[in-house]
C-alpha cells in the first residue's frame, strides 16, 4: 500500500476539479482528501494500492474536467502499512499563495443546463443566473482566491436547502459549484423603464448585492421583466441589458429606425455593431460561416466572430461600408430567455457613453444611460470585474483575436523568457490590456480600452491589482511600458514601485509577442499599424525589424513622409493623402481633387493642407503603414473622415473584396541607408490608375496588393541577408485578411517559417504581453531598454 501527495498546477480551480478528484478517488477505492491552495493549484493525498493510484493519475491527465487545464503534476510517494483516512474527502481550502493555480475565464452556459432551464419540471426552470460546475461566470465574480463562494459576490446570496443539498451531494454535478443558485436563493431579474421626462432613480451603494432602482415604475419578477425587455425591444426602442461582465445596448438588428436611433443615442454614427442570433441555424440568415467559424461560435467562450455577410435580413446601416459583421450566439441564460420573447436578432454593442468603460453595476446603468436607452434590464448580483466580449476572425487562413477579453482572461499565455523576475506589463495606450509575467506564464487582464480619460484609467488600474492578486504577485521587481514618453501609462509605471523600470519601443513589443508565442529567438518581422513612437522620435508604423527579445534594428520599411496635422492626419485621411504627394513633380493636388470629383468635407482642404506643409508647422514624419492605407482610401474616395478606429482602412479592405488588384512593380528607395516602400511613388501610380479610369474597389486592392508584396519582399531580402530562417507578421495592419495572406504567401514561398498571432491578438492588445517578455529578457541578460 502506498501514499501519493500530488500537487496539481493549472486552471483546476472553479472548474469542478475537486468534485472530479472525489468521484474519481472514490470509484477507484482511495482514501485521502483534496484542498484548494489558493494560487497554489490543488493538493490531493491518495492511499491505497500502487496500481489503483497510478490509475487515478492516468485519469487525472487523460480526462479532466472540461473547463480544466492541467499544466503540471507533482507526485511523492511513499509506502504506508496502514491508512490514516477513513475514507475520501473535500475539505477546507487554504491560501498557500505559491502561484501554481490559475482563475479560469467565465464560460457560456452549458447544454445540460440549458435543458434544466427549458425543463417545466426542473427547480431551475426559466432561471437566468442557473449555472453548474462547468458553465457560468467565474473571472467577473471572484474577489480573491481561493476560488470558495465566500471570496465571490455570490456570497451575498445564501443557499436554499435545496442547493446546499445539490452543493454538498458528490453524484450532483452542481457538487461544490460555487455559483449554484435557484430562483429561491439566486439573484433577481428587474427591468426598469427609462422616462427620459424626469431625472434616474436613485440606486443604491453596492454592498453583497447590486441593489435594484427605488422607483415604483420597476418591473421585478425574472419572467415579467424579460417580458417588459421584449415588449421594448419589439416596439423598437433600446434596451441596456446586463449580463455576465458588463451591459450591452440591444435593439432589433432588423430595423434600420431602431439602429439609426442607436447611433445618434451614442454618438457612434458609423461604427460596426455585432449582433445575437438565437442559434447557429440563424447564423447561415445573415452570414456566411465555415465550419471552422461555426466552431468558435458554439465554444465555451462564446466570443464575436467577424464573419462575411450574407443575405439582407439585417438592417443596412449595421456595419455601414463593410462587408463583414460580428456575430455571437447566446451565452447566458438572460440571452436565451430573452430569445424565448423575440424572433430576430438583436444588436449587442457596449453599454458605455464616450470616453467611459462599459458600465457595470445597476447605479452606472441607469444613471449613465438613462438618456440612451429606453429601459434597463438589470440584475442583482455584483459584477467585481467587467469584461468585454472577445472577438476573433479568421485572417489569412488563422483565427486571429481582434480582442481577448471574456471567456480567454485571465488565462496564462506561455512565457519562454527563462527569467525567474515577477513583471508587469502596462501596455501602450490605446485598446490596452495589461500583463503580469510569472515565471514561464503571462497573465493578460480583459480588454481595457483606450486609458486617456480618467474613469477607464481607473479601469486599468482596478484590473491590474485585481490580477495581481490572483496570480499572487505582490510587488512586481519589473515594471514594462511603452517607450512613448507622454503616454498616462508611461507616467503610471514610473509612479509604481519596482526595483526597475522598463521602456519597451512600441513595435519591438509587437515583434516579440510573436517571437515569445512561437518560442522563436530571432526573426525578421513586419510591423504594420497606424502609429508608435521611434527612438528617433519620429512616428513608426511600417517596419522590419531583426528582432530578438533584447534587441530589433530597424533594417527596411516604408518611405518616411509628412503627416501634416498630427493626430488630425489620422481622422481626416486627405491629409495622409497630401502628404504622400506633396512636393511630387507633375501632381497637382487641388487639380487632382476636382478632376476626380471627390466628396471630401472641404474640397478645398488639400491646398491648406499644402500651405501648412510648405510652413512646416506640424509636419511630424511618420512611417506608418496605416496612415498609407487611410492615404489610398481618400484617394479613392471610400472613406474622408474616421469615426472610429481604423475605420478608413476597414472600409478600404471591403472595398478591395470586389476589385482586382493591377499588375504594378513594387518601387523601392532609401532612407537613412536602409531598403524602403516608395510610398509616394505608389501614391503617384495610384493617381494615375485613378486618372486613367480604374474603379475604386481596384485601386483599393492594387494598393493593398502593392504594401504586401513590397514588405514581405523586404522582409524576405532582410532574412537571407542575415541567416534568418522566421518572418513574422503583427501590429493592427495584420487584421487585414488580404494583406495578412499575400504576406504569408510570400514568405512560405521564399521557403521561410511565417510567424503570426494566435494567443494575443496582433494589434495593441497584444503589445503588453510582448513589453513583458522584452523586459523579462532584457534584465535576464543584464541588457538596456529597447
Amino acid at each position: 500500500m502506498k501514499r501519493a501527495h500530488v500537487q496539481v498546477d493549472g486552471v483546476v480551480q472553479s472548474v469542478g476539479f475537486r468534485p472530479f478528484v472525489y468521484r474519481t478517488a472514490v470509484d477507484l477505492g482511495l482514501r485521502g482528501c483534496v484542498r484548494n491552495l489558493g494560487d497554489a493549484g490543488v493538493s490531493v493525498t491518495l492511499e491505497g494500492p500502487g496500481d489503483r493510484i497510478d490509475a487515478f493519475l492516468r485519469e487525472l491527465e487523460t480526462n479532466p474536467p472540461p473547463l480544466a487545464t492541467v499544466e503540471r503534476v507533482t507526485v511523492d510517494t511513499e509506502p504506508v502499512t496502514e491508512y490514516s483516512y477513513e475514507s475520501f474527502s473535500i475539505v477546507d481550502s487554504e491560501d498557500r499563495g505559491a502561484g501554481g493555480g490559475t482563475v479560469p475565464p467565465d464560460t457560456a452556459v452549458c447544454e445540460a443546463c440549458l435543458a434544466d432551464i427549458r425543463d417545466p419540471s426542473s427547480r431551475f426552470h426559466d432561471y437566468w443566473a442557473t449555472a453548474c460546475v462547468d458553465c457560468g461566470p467565474r473571472f467577473t465574480v471572484i474577489e480573491e482566491l481561493p476560488y470558495d463562494r465566500e471570496t465571490t459576490s455570490m456570497a451575498a446570496f445564501p443557499l436554499c436547502s435545496d442547493c446546499a443539498d445539490a452543493y454538498a451531494s458528490p453524484s450532483d454535478r452542481r457538487y461544490h459549484a460555487q455559483a449554484i443558485a435557484c430562483p429561491s436563493c439566486g439573484p433577481q431579474l428587474a427591468f426598469q423603464p427609462h422616462d427620459r421626462s424626469v431625472d434616474p432613480p436613485a440606486v443604491g451603494e453596492r454592498t453583497g448585492i447590486d441593489p435594484l432602482p427605488q422607483r415604483s415604475s420597476l418591473v421585478e419578477g425574472d419572467g415579467q421583466s424579460l417580458d417588459a425587455a421584449a415588449r421594448t425591444l419589439d416596439e423598437g426602442g433600446i434596451v441596456a441589458v446586463k449580463g455576465i461582465g458588463g451591459a450591452h445596448l440591444a435593439c432589433d438588428a432588423t430595423r434600420p429606425d431602431a439602429v439609426s436611433t442607436l447611433r445618434d443615442r451614442t454618438g457612434r454614427p458609423a461604427k460596426p455593431f455585432a449582433v445575437m442570433v438565437p442559434s447557429m441555424d440563424d447564423v447561415a440568415t445573415v452570414a456566411s460561416a465555415s465550419s471552422t467559424e461555426r466552431e468558435w461560435l458554439r465554444s465555451a467562450r462564446r466570443p464575436i466572430v467577424v464573419l462575411d455577410q450574407r443575405g439582407d435580413a439585417l438592417a443596412s446601416n449595421l456595419a455601414p461600408g463593410l462587408h463583414t459583421v460580428g456575430v455571437m450566439l447566446p451565452y447566458s441564460g438572460v440571452h436565451h430567455l430573452l430569445f424565448d420573447r423575440v424572433d430576430d436578432p438583436i444588436v449587442v454593442t457596449s453599454a458605455n457613453r464616450p470616453g467611459l468603460p462599459m458600465q457595470s453595476s445597476n447605479r452606472a446603468i441607469v444613471e449613465q444611460l438613462w438618456d440612451v436607452a429606453d429601459g434597463s434590464l438589470l440584475h442583482t448580483r455584483r459584477i467585481v470585474q467587467r469584461c468585454d466580449d472577445s472577438v476573433v476572425r479568421a485572417v489569412g487562413g488563422s483565427r486571429t483575436l481582434l480582442r481577448r477579453s471574456r471567456g480567454h482572461a485571465p488565462l496564462p499565455v506561455a512565457a519562454p523568457t527563462a527569467d525567474d523576475a515577477d513583471v508587469l506589463a502596462v501596455g501602450p495606450e490605446r485598446d490596452v490590456t495589461a500583463a503580469v509575467l510569472s515565471g514561464d506564464e503571462c497573465y493578460l487582464t480583459q480588454h481595457v480600452g483606450t486609458v486617456t480619460d480618467r474613469e477607464t484609467f481607473r479601469f486599468l488600474q482596478a484590473a491590474i491589482d485585481h490580477l495581481l492578486a490572483l496570480t499572487g504577485t505582490e510587488r512586481p521587481s519589473v515594471t514594462a511600458h511603452d517607450a512613448h514618453p507622454s503616454f498616462r501609462t508611461t507616467e503610471y509605471a514610473a509612479d509604481r514601485t519596482a526595483d526597475r523600470t522598463v521602456a519597451v519601443q512600441h513595435h519591438h513589443a509587437h515583434a516579440a509577442s510573436v517571437l515569445m508565442e512561437h518560442d522563436c529567438p530571432r526573426a525578421v518581422c513586419i510591423t504594420a499599424d497606424g502609429v508608435g513612437y521611434g527612438p528617433d522620435g519620429t512616428v513608426w508604423g511600417g517596419e522590419v525589424l531583426d528582432a530578438t527579445l533584447t534587441d530589433a534594428d530597424r533594417v527596411a520599411g516604408l518611405a518616411p513622409v509628412p503627416m501634416p496635422g498630427g493626430d488630425r492626419a489620422t481622422e481626416f485621411p486627405v491629409r495622409s493623402l497630401v502628404g504622400l504627394l506633396y512636393d511630387r513633380e507633375g501632381v497637382d493636388i487641388q487639380a487632382l481633387v476636382d478632376a476626380l470629383d471627390w466628396s471630401p468635407p472641404n474640397a478645398d482642404e488639400p491646398r491648406v493642407i499644402e500651405q501648412q506643409l510648405e510652413a512646416d508647422v506640424n509636419t511630424p514624419v511618420t512611417t506608418s503603414a496605416g496612415r498609407f492605407l487611410d492615404a489610398v482610401a481618400a484617394l479613392a474616395d471610400i472613406c474622408h473622415e474616421r469615426t472610429y478606429e481604423g475605420e478608413p482602412a476597414m472600409r478600404l479592405e471591403a472595398a478591395a473584396t470586389d476589385g482586382t488588384p493591377r499588375d504594378v512593380t513594387v518601387p523601392y528607395t532609401t532612407a537613412d541607408g536602409r531598403p524602403v516602400v516608395d510610398t509616394p511613388r505608389v501614391a503617384e501610380l495610384l493617381v494615375e490608375l485613378r486618372r486613367d479610369g480604374t474603379h475604386a474597389t481596384d485601386v483599393a486592392a492594387t494598393a493593398q496588393r502593392i504594401l504586401a508584396d513590397g514588405l514581405a519582399d523586404l522582409a524576405v531580402d532582410a532574412a537571407a541577408e542575415r541567416g534568418i530562417d522566421a518572418v513574422g507578421f503583427t501590429g493592427g495592419v495584420a487584421y487585414n485578411d488580404a494583406i495578412s495572406r499575400r504576406i504569408r504567401q510570400r514568405v512560405r514561398d521564399a521557403g521561410l517559417a511565417y510567424l503570426d498571432n494566435d494567443a494575443v491578438p496582433p494589434g495593441d492588445g497584444g503589445v503588453a504581453y510582448g513589453q513583458a517578455g522584452v523586459a523579462a529578457a532584457t534584465v535576464r541578460d543584464g541588457g538596456v531598454d529597447s
